[in-house]
């Protein structure tokens, strides 16, 4: 069973401090966590001045990629549900200098996206989220037409033998995944709500990239 809300507060909120860290070890098995964010940001065709909102920034890790993308006249909005990792993004807001950027701490499923967006991101996230339709579908109607939603996250693959499957979820654990979060499937909401949608397996069918564009 998935974790709890409640859970996922208090698990988040012990790694908060070394999350970045044991984030990176995964490089040891060959997953390519920061050129895949890169190809994330990249999907969402983000122009100086936008405005983005990211579902579950975390600790920011993918803030200095959106600053980017979107310049000093742009706006970055990093949602997350954990105060701890949201303490470790102010920092990282602080040190970088930025002045565009802002965290709000809300259940993404109850976040009330503001006017005047461009886009949303969600990186190793969404698939915590039981109600994950929920916040696709409150994305699509506050995002204009063009705007796009892009998901880079874990899956349960395809065509794998089944010892396989669950090496990957008891080695991804630690984050709160579950064999029954891997067979969540934020991308077919995405294909619901949005016009195109464009889809890639990534690391053996363990993760995906989908980014979906308004009609």
């Amino acid at each position: 069973m998935g974790l709890s809300k409640q859970e996922l507060i208090a698990l988040y909120r012990r790694r908060a401090r070394r999350y970045d860290w044991s984030a990176n070890l995964y490089y040891l098995l060959g997953f390519r966590e920061q050129a895949y964010r890169r190809r994330a940001v990249a999907a969402l065709g983000l122009t100086p001045g936008d405005t983005v909102v990211e579902i579950g920034c975390g600790t920011g890790l993918n803030f200095a990629q959106l600053h980017a993308a979107v310049g000093d006249e742009g706006r970055i909005i990093g949602v997350d549900l954990t105060d701890g990792m949201l303490a470790q993004a102010s920092e990282r807001i602080a040190k970088s200098g930025w002045t565009n950027v802002s965290v709000v701490q809300s259940d993404a499923a109850a976040y009330r996206f503001p006017d005047h967006i461009d886009g949303v991101l969600s990186t190793f996230a969404l698939t915590l989220v039981p109600e994950f339709e929920r916040v696709i579908a409150n994305a699509a109607a506050a995002l204009p037409a063009g705007g796009r939603f892009t998901i880079l996250d874990l899956r349960r693959p395809e065509r794998r033998p089944p010892w396989l499957v669950r090496l990957g979820v008891a080695v991804t654990a630690p984050f709160g995944v579950s064999l029954d979060l891997a067979e969540r499937r934020p991308w077919e909401a995405l294909e619901r709500h949005f016009a195109r949608v464009r889809y890639e397996a990534l690391y053996f069918g363990f993760a995906y990239l989908a980014s979906g564009e308004k009609g």
